[in-house]
């Protein structure tokens, strides 16, 4: 029995799989924090971006040849 016990005590697998764990969870907060931080900046830009193909496609020049 006391074998069972000292064999138990010195197995780290359970705590490295949880540390894992902890680990993955931190980074996920961050990515989703940044995703929400970052994400009413890119709407800005992507409607700029799809505002300004839109008017200048018809704007554009030319090319030679035509």
């Amino acid at each position: 029995m006391l074998r069972l016990l000292t064999k138990l005590k010195s197995d780290e697998e359970g705590a490295t799989a949880i540390e894992y764990g902890l680990i993955a969870g931190l980074i996920s907060v961050v990515c989703i924090t940044a995703a929400v931080a970052i994400g009413p900046n890119l709407q800005t830009l992507f409607d700029k971006v799809s505002t300004e193909v839109a008017t200048g496609a018809g704007n554009a020049p030319a090319e030679e040849g035509e």
